[in-house]
């Protein structure tokens, strides 16, 4: 099965409607061929990030945003597991410290950045503050925004505001030499229903379930709006976001390991290549092994011989 990413890539400019997008794959693979395909890009994955190491000169960052129980875990450990742990790091965000308050709400995030050569995952980002925070603005207040003393005063043009804050704050990294990669995966309520109750059913489940989820799950409709006007807002041909289907775990793994695949092949990355100077230098340095071979294979054979 070959994986059109494109079709799940949000245009610049579009304004998404999530009625026009699937939470379910509806092809016709079967979870052990996605799983034998999943194999075969985590080997590939394997390579290219070898590439992307040696030539240092970019850095990229996958952020996924998600509603509780759409699997955000089990696709960064799977798409991970093909990677050399010593090129990642994975940052999971929870609410904001009081010292992270104290700062812009990009602050914590901008320090997390992965350095060239290197691939950062963030499990939440920067886009809670414009998603969790829309749909509870009271949120907003605890970061002591000036003018924005009161819930009344965050209105439409305090998002849009935070919109383009988001937009320059990725164009900054893109010029820069970050790739940056957004994935919404996007679940159903039906399958989030089931997922919660798979985690209170199974006692070794039963630490990942919230009574808090509950409360979530019933602001569902703000949420979906939530979503839809941040992709709308925030998908540039720079950085776009990907909306995943992600009923089926299987194939959002695979999705998203094929989306990172593409986005290695498009950077087109080569090992470097040394100066005259340096070859030379590793020429002589070789002759000179090669010659502390000899004298050793010579040296013992002279001492068999005595």
């Amino acid at each position: 099965m070959k994986i059109d990413v494109k079709q799940y890539q949000v245009a610049a400019g579009k304004k998404v409607s999530l009625n026009d997008y699937s939470t379910c794959y509806n092809g016709s693979t079967e979870k052990d061929d996605g799983t034998e395909e999943l194999a075969e890009i985590k080997a590939q994955l394997t390579r290219f990030q070898e590439i992307f190491y040696a030539a240092d000169s970019h850095s990229i960052l996958i952020m996924f945003q998600a509603m509780d129980a759409a699997g955000k875990d089990g696709v960064i450990s799977h798409v991970m597991s093909g990677l050399n742990p010593q090129g990642c790091q994975v940052y999971s965000f929870k609410a904001p410290t009081s010292e992270e308050y104290d700062h812009d709400f990009l602050w914590r995030h901008y320090k997390a950045l992965p350095e060239r050569g290197r691939i950062g995952v963030h499990n939440r980002s920067h886009y809670e503050n414009v998603l969790v925070c829309k749909v509870h603005p009271e949120y907003v207040l605890n970061e002591r925004v000036p003018g924005y003393t009161d819930i009344k005063k965050i209105d439409e043009t305090f998002w849009k505001r935070r919109y383009e804050s988001i937009r320059n704050f990725e164009k900054h990294l893109t010029d820069n030499g970050t790739v940056i990669i957004k994935i919404f995966l996007y679940v159903s309520k039906e399958e989030q229903k089931k997922r919660f109750l798979e985690r209170i059913d199974d006692p070794a489940k039963n630490w990942k379930f919230s009574s808090g989820d509950i409360a979530e799950r019933g602001l569902w409709k703000d949420y979906m709006k939530a979503y839809e006007e941040a992709l709308s807002e925030t998908s540039t041909e720079a950085s776009p976001w990907y909306i995943v289907p992600a009923d089926k775990k299987w194939y959002a793994r695979l999705v998203v390991s094929d989306i990172l695949l593409q986005t290695f092949k498009g950077l087109d990355l080569k090992f470097p290549v040394l100066a005259k100077p340096e070859q030379e230098q590793l020429v002589e340095i070789k002759k000179q092994l090669l010659d502390e071979t000899i004298m050793s294979l010579h040296s013992k054979a002279m001492n068999k011989n005595s």
